[in-house]
């Protein structure tokens, strides 16, 4: 028997790190470990010891004889990366893994003071730093957030019906509590206090802020009511504080999403899968309402290009090939569309097309009363949104021609892409929505750093940003032994003071530990995993009344 990984995976490669017979790949070491979709397990060298399993902070890794459903199909998508890849040989050693030379490049001099950092985001982000400077170093650590909860886009970002990908949250919690930790959340980082202000009180700061804003379409009609972007659909299922409950209005049968990467994916299946399956999860409430509600029997998945080229993965395409009560269709109008999936290579994401129906759908006909499905319309692009007094179609393009098709549809999504905002005191790129840095190190601002989409841009799942954190703590490292830190003016009791003057809302770990409490509660009550407190307000209540106090 072998183990296999399957669709939750993160790409962490905290598998790989304990495979004692190196048979996980790509491993952070190879080229193509940037931009796999996952992570795969050879069969032929699998020796059946399951720490890849017990080390998974996403319960991705099955034994190959437990697979049922549709994640039998990772057996074989796990063997065939390895068919025309030749792994290399391992050592003849008792461990059979071909260790490299000792490396120990998260360590500082035994004589040094312990840096004092500051880590703004408690995503994954900011959390795979805080992380290393936790477990390699002696530094103390203030984790601030703009929002009086930790989580970051495991909270707000991964869909409510992933409950293992969000199980990495677990992994993160652990350091709320750490004795070299102090939380301060609820802070806004240029509004509550400066870039200055927390450089004065620290030796550095690591700003893992992501990429909160959306790409627009530019096309007539975009800012009609019930054009939204899928920033905003995201946030208002995952009760978002600042995403009001009614954020998004289901009043019509049939949807047209802009985009097919996984968050496109993501919002489509959300709207058309049966509300009893997701009552079991922490979906808001508010949402789980509007869906039981809801008329919405169709979702139009638009893609520029054609499926060999579909930004989504292959995981996420599976998964929705066996959505329960919810057929999926390509829209085959366009020919290309079917010779691109015929001629699609085994194992390819156009090729796990092969078995979907295809149908030239007619889009004068309303969607089929009794039926729910999402519609995979490749080769085409908005060209407006068309109404007066809200979204009541799209028009596409057809056959490159931009005269098109109407598309009837009561709510428009754009999920082309997340973008960076400035932060005041950070230069910007406002090219690449990314602050400018050199492994990590802000452009002309000592002792500043970035980490994960701010860094980089809106590229990689959960697990890349341990590589880029990586990356940007060991640039860090080598500026505080090179002497090249600014020295801080102020203490970390000076900067709890000056926060809690500016933050009326502040929230610490006793009171985020107080409000997991309470949202569990509630979800008990409810029969759910938990039920999420929606408004900053309630966050902070429920904060204060688990026996909220300051810990400096």
């Amino acid at each position: 028997m072998t183990y296999a990984i399957t669709q939750t995976c993160c790409n962490d490669a905290t598998c790989v790190a304990v495979c004692p017979v190196n048979c996980i790949h790509p491993t952070p070491e190879e080229p193509d470990f940037g931009t796999t979709e996952m992570l795969y397990i050879d069969p032929k060298s699998c020796i059946d010891c399951g720490a890849c399993a017990d080390a998974c902070p996403v319960d991705a890794i099955f034994p190959t004889d437990r697979l049922t459903g549709p994640l039998r199909a990772y057996e074989d998508l796990n063997a065939r990366y390895y068919a025309e890849r030749t792994p290399p040989p391992a050592l003849a050693s008792p461990n059979f893994h071909s260790w490299g030379e000792p490396s120990f490049h998260r360590s500082l001099p035994a004589d040094f003071a312990p840096l004092r950092i500051a880590v703004v985001g408690t995503g994954p982000a900011g959390m795979y730093a805080a992380e290393d400077l936790l477990l390699h170093t002696n530094a103390e650590v203030t984790l601030i957030d703009r929002l009086p909860v930790a989580g970051g886009l495991l909270r707000y970002g991964v869909a409510p019906d992933h409950p293992a990908t969000k199980g990495a949250g677990d992994a993160f919690a652990r350091f709320h509590s750490h004795p070299r930790v102090r939380m301060r959340l609820g802070l806004r980082v240029g509004e509550d206090v400066t870039a200055e202000e927390l450089a004065a009180h620290h030796d550095a700061v690591i700003y893992a802020v992501g990429a909160p804003a959306d790409r627009r379409l530019g096309i007539p009609g975009e800012d009609l009511p019930g054009s939204v972007s899928a920033t905003s659909v995201v946030s208002w299922y995952n009760a978002h504080p600042e995403t009001a409950g009614d954020a998004v209005r289901l009043s019509a049968e049939r949807v047209v999403v802009v985009g097919n990467g996984n968050v496109a994916l993501d919002v489509a299946r959300v709207l058309v899968m049966d509300p009893a399956a997701l009552a079991a999860t922490d979906i808001a409430d508010h949402a789980l309402a509007a869906l039981r509600g809801t008329p919405v029997r169709e979702v139009v998945l638009l893609g520029r290009r054609g499926p060999e080229d579909a930004a989504y993965t292959a995981s996420e395409l599976l998964a929705l090939t066996h959505l329960p009560g919810v057929d999926l269709v390509v829209d085959d109008r366009d020919p290309r569309t079917g010779a691109a999936i015929d001629a699609a290579a085994p194992g390819t994401k156009a090729a796990l097309l092969r078995d979907v129906a295809r149908e030239a759908v007619d889009w004068a006909r309303p969607p089929a009363p009794d039926r729910r499905r999402i519609v995979l319309r490749f080769h085409s692009a908005p060209v407006e949104a068309l109404g007066t007094d809200g979204v009541r179609a799209v028009r596409v393009t057809e056959d490159g021609a931009e005269a098109g098709t109407e598309i009837g549809a009561g709510l428009l999504v754009r999920a082309i892409g997340y973008r960076g905002v400035p932060l005041p005191g950070l230069p910007f790129d406002a090219a690449t929505g990314t602050v400018p840095h050199e492994g990590g190190r802000v452009t002309g601002l000592p002792g500043g750093y970035v980490v994960g989409w701010i860094k980089r841009g809106p590229s990689g799942g959960i697990g890349a940003n341990r590589a880029c954190a990586e990356e940007t703590v060991g640039t860090l490292l080598a500026d505080a032994v090179a002497g090249a830190l600014p020295t801080p003016a102020g203490t970390g009791r000076d900067f709890h003071r000056l926060a809690r003057s500016r933050s009326r809302g502040l929230v610490d770990a006793r009171g985020l530990a107080a409000i997991d409490r309470a949202e569990r509660a509630r979800g008990r009550d409810a029969g759910r995993p938990r039920v999420k407190l929606a408004t900053v307000p309630e966050l902070v209540a429920a904060a204060r009344g688990g026996r909220w106090r300051r810990n400096g």
